[in-house]
């Protein structure tokens, strides 16, 4: 490959630090542009998102969908560079398919998270610009939430929260988050936390998506600007 073309620099030492002051700079600019949420209640999980995609400073699209459900008990949400996140969700929505068409058992959150950690950390040197939350209840553990970021790094989380308004909707969440909640309840703290950081992040906004799921159910939910207003009593950017 002509690195040379992409502005890195000959010497292999020097080129691995340039590729990596690359990715740096390209994961944080594709991570403008989200806020999604995540929570695990005793039988079910939450994930949150909200609909506005950018192009740098523009407002590309009002109604995204980042919630994206990979299986009847699963969803991941997405933040990044959309296409690398499609892909990612495709795949791993086939590769669910086909572990149950073979095995006649549903695949489990724990392998489709570990499956993503793979793909992305072989991908490390040419990256997938993605940073996704994997929620669910799974057939064998339970309901289950699992941050997974740009080089395959997984963790399993209670709660937590992606994109440019994470560090606002996870003190939200933080503050109020009860494993015990009902299910009302941690929708309108989910819905709460990303119009908090709507309405400090530039780059989130125009609404909210919701996925309720449990054992044999799943449940989308979208709640408008309107909506919000009616709920909160506040406008959303």
């Amino acid at each position: 490959m002509a690195f040379e073309a992409f502005g890195f620099d000959t010497n292999p030492i020097t080129r691995q630090q340039d590729m990596y002051r690359y990715i740096t700079q390209m994961y944080q600019q594709a991570l403008r542009g989200t806020t999604t949420v995540g929570m695990v209640l005793r039988d079910y999980v939450i994930l949150a998102a909200d609909k506005r995609a950018t192009s740098g400073h523009y407002i590309a699209h009002k109604h995204v969908k980042k919630i994206v459900r990979i299986a009847e008990n699963a969803a991941i949400t997405t933040a990044g560079l959309v296409a690398d996140a499609q892909a990612l969700a495709d795949y791993l929505r086939a590769q669910s398919m086909y572990h149950k068409l073979s095995t006649g058992l549903p695949m489990s959150l724990r392998s489709m998270a570990y499956l993503l950690s793979l793909i992305l950390n072989e991908a490390k040197l040419y990256p997938y610009i993605v940073q996704l939350l994997l929620g669910g209840y799974d057939y064998y553990e339970g309901p289950k939430l699992y941050a997974i970021e740009l080089f395959g790094d997984v963790t399993e989380e209670r709660y937590t929260a992606t994109g440019s308004g994470s560090p606002i909707a996870i003190g939200i969440i933080e503050s109020e988050y009860r494993e015990d909640l009902a299910v009302d309840e941690a929708i309108k703290l989910a819905v709460r936390a990303v119009v908090s950081a709507s309405l400090r992040d530039a780059f989130s906004g125009e609404g909210v998506d919701v996925a309720i799921i449990g054992r044999d159910y799943y449940r989308e939910l979208t709640y408008s600007k309107q909506d919000i207003r009616q709920l909160f009593g506040r406008a959303l950017p």
